[in-house]
């Protein structure tokens, strides 16, 4: 006997006349299976709604209105600009020199960063259990360290009277922050060293999971370790060197203490100035705080953006976030 449904009420009756009416399941509404992620996300979503959206929103507001010292005291009414900042913004060359100064540290920075942190993850595949436990401590003691301890003490090993990096290259009392390339360059160093640990340690967990065979053929058919790397762990490997990538350059991108620190504010009549470090003195040294938070609106585009091409990325390549 085959059941057919005769009603919505969920039972069925039997073909044969007088068979016995036998119930069956309901079936689950696909509205209330479409809310359930929702649901389990909804606790993450009230905490970052309240960490991100009310101080973005404040940041966007100040932006568009007549905010300075004045206005901070009450001592004058707070007007209305619209994209009045913006424009004044644009229009200044000091805006246009510190973003490409930015954009040329922070690319220098994470060049640097991959080429260190992708070299080291080999390197841990290849010595042996001591070495690499020795490496590993080492570098995640450099990534624990806070970043102004961090800056601190790469400018005492630079100092030009007391630093040992002077003595040990004969330099005297070469000062390296007093230049301009030369200040970005030591902290470049700085930077790398308290960031390539991610990347090491990010690269090294994808490289040991790569099956041992396929790097024993690639050995065997007399591939150097640089054919291997890029003919062959590379590709395998582009998820996470996107991953990498991408958050160095949010990172880089921020750098706020070290340019602060190490170059005393910005370095001499500003040569060493950064987005977020001429945003802080707009803000709080020019107390133009409109315009300081114009600056942080420019750099959340430009995040979001990167941040785009990177779901973009990932996307093609078939990776579900």
């Amino acid at each position: 006997m085959t059941p057919v449904p005769t009603s919505p009420g969920g039972t069925v009756r039997s073909r044969v006349r007088g068979g016995p009416t036998v119930p069956y399941p309901r079936a689950r509404p696909r509205r209330a299976a479409a809310w359930t992620p929702w649901l389990y996300l909804a606790p993450a979503l009230v905490v970052l709604g309240a960490l991100l959206v009310y101080p973005v929103g404040q940041l966007g507001l100040i932006s568009l209105l007549e905010y300075t010292q004045a206005q901070v005291s009450g001592g004058e009414p707070t007007s209305f600009r619209g994209i009045g900042n913006y424009a004044e913004l644009f229009s200044d060359a000091q805006f246009w020199q510190v973003l490409l100064a930015t954009v040329g540290f922070a690319a220098a920075c994470v060049v640097s960063t991959l080429a260190v942190g992708c070299a080291l993850a080999v390197l841990l595949t290849r010595v042996r259990a001591v070495p690499r436990l020795a490496l590993m401590l080492a570098a995640l003691g450099a990534w624990a360290t806070p970043a102004v301890t961090g800056s601190t003490v790469w400018l005492l090993l630079f100092d030009p009277d007391f630093g040992p990096v002077n003595r040990v290259l004969g330099l005297g009392d070469h000062s390296w922050t007093y230049g301009r390339y030369s200040a970005f360059f030591l902290v470049l160093l700085e930077v790398v060293w308290c960031s390539f640990p991610f990347v090491m340690v990010t690269v090294y967990a994808g490289i040991r999971a790569v099956p041992s065979e396929v790097l024993e053929a690639a050995a065997l058919d007399g591939a150097s370790q640089w054919r291997i790397w890029r003919s062959v762990l590379a590709p395998m490997l582009r998820p996470i060197l996107v991953v990498v990538t991408i958050q160095s350059i949010i990172w880089d991108f921020k750098v706020f203490t070290q340019i602060y620190v190490m170059t005393g504010g910005g370095g001499i009549a500003g040569q060493n100035l950064v987005l977020n470090v001429y945003a802080y003195q707009k803000a709080f040294a020019a107390s133009e705080y409109s315009l300081g938070s114009a600056i942080g609106v420019v750099m959340l585009v430009i995040l979001l953006a990167i941040t785009l091409v990177y779901l973009r990325l990932l996307r093609g390549q078939g990776e579900e976030l």
